[in-house]
């Protein structure tokens, strides 16, 4: 963390204020304070802002209400709201409208307002990075993010090849194939906001685990509309993990009501999945990777772009891809 990164919080009690700061004092953060909401528009209008927490209760301007003006003139800036559990439904209310990022509960825990302050400057770093549209950058970043999880190493790069096969194949023009690499590249940006603990589980998710996992598309493409990256690119972040019958999330949109790139993204998603380790289970081989694609026609997947997929790739390229993904998996356990 650079000493750049500025988080601003926001509270009319003094005592609060003072708290925060010890809280965060050895962090290599610079912490600004304002015991109002009109001495933060202050701060907002000339210092650059990573994070912003505020209290919703104060008098004169409400933190809602703050977060909100501030979602207009600083867009980057990443919004906390700090509530008391009566507060509970407000602090809900504004995540669902987009006016904050997460929320947090007074009295805090030390650990958990630290966790929330760092998710937020993730966010607003991934934000930056991605407005940059360069092209090293985007894969940088990717691959930052797979540093989470360590059994996907490479699997961004990967995906990425597989569609590009998809959408050549398609014949598809040079813009829509730029759309379909970065949004491969970044289809699991929103991960950022899940628990590593929850990622590298070594078994299959409980109910409630899969219910964290499945807002990662959402939290994606909430960001990539933030960085105000292609349509095409936010397309795949938001449905890669639709299905084809219409089961699949965040919407439950089927068929061809899933944008195609999505559903190339898909494709080629699912085969590398099931090609390589995971913390569960071991990869499967190629020819049963091929079966089990084939058995998702109509249901999970794409029945045109499924046999597309699998008359393009020649045994010897999946060979490759597929040793070179297991050599990756192996330096990281």
């Amino acid at each position: 963390m650079t000493e750049h990164i500025r988080v601003l919080f926001v509270d009319d009690e003094e005592n609060i204020l003072h708290s925060v700061e010890r809280v965060f004092s050895e962090k290599d953060i610079r912490v600004l304070k304002a015991g109002s909401a009109e001495k933060a528009m202050e701060i907002i209008k000339r210092e650059d802002i990573a994070v912003l927490v505020s209290d919703h209760l104060m008098p004169g301007m409400k933190g809602t209400e703050l977060l909100s003006r501030v979602k207009d003139i600083s867009p980057d800036t990443v919004r906390i709201l700090m509530t008391a559990y009566a507060d509970l439904a407000t602090a809900v209310k504004a995540i669902n409208e987009g006016e904050v990022f997460r929320f947090v509960v007074k009295p805090w825990e030390n650990e958990i307002l630290e966790r929330v302050v760092q998710e937020g400057i993730e966010r607003h770093r991934i934000v930056r990075s991605l407005r940059t549209e360069d092209e090293s950058k985007l894969l940088s970043l990717a691959q930052t993010i797979e540093l989470k999880d360590p059994y996907t190493r490479g699997h961004c790069d990967r995906v990425a090849k597989y569609a590009l096969l998809i959408a050549d194949a398609l014949n598809m023009g040079e813009n829509k194939k730029a759309d379909i690499k970065y949004g491969s590249w970044l289809h699991d940006c929103g991960k950022i906001g899940v628990p590593e603990k929850i990622l590298n589980l070594e078994r299959r998710l409980d109910e409630e685990e899969y219910e964290i996992i499945k807002k990662h598309s959402g939290w994606g493409a909430d960001v990539a509309r933030q960085a105000r990256l292609a349509n095409g690119v936010v397309n795949i972040i938001l449905y890669h993990h639709e299905r084809f019958d219409g089961q699949g999330y965040p919407t439950g949109i089927k068929e061809k009501d899933i944008p195609l790139e999505a559903r190339i993204a898909s494709v080629a998603d699912v085969y590398d999945a099931l090609v390589t380790d995971r913390p569960y289970r071991k990869g499967h081989s190629i020819e049963n990777a091929k079966g089990i694609i084939l058995s998702m026609k109509g249901t999970f997947l794409d029945p045109e772009l499924v046999d597309i997929f699998i008359s393009l790739i020649p045994d010897k390229m999946e060979a490759e891809i597929t040793s070179a993904s297991k050599e990756d998996n192996k330096t990281l356990r």
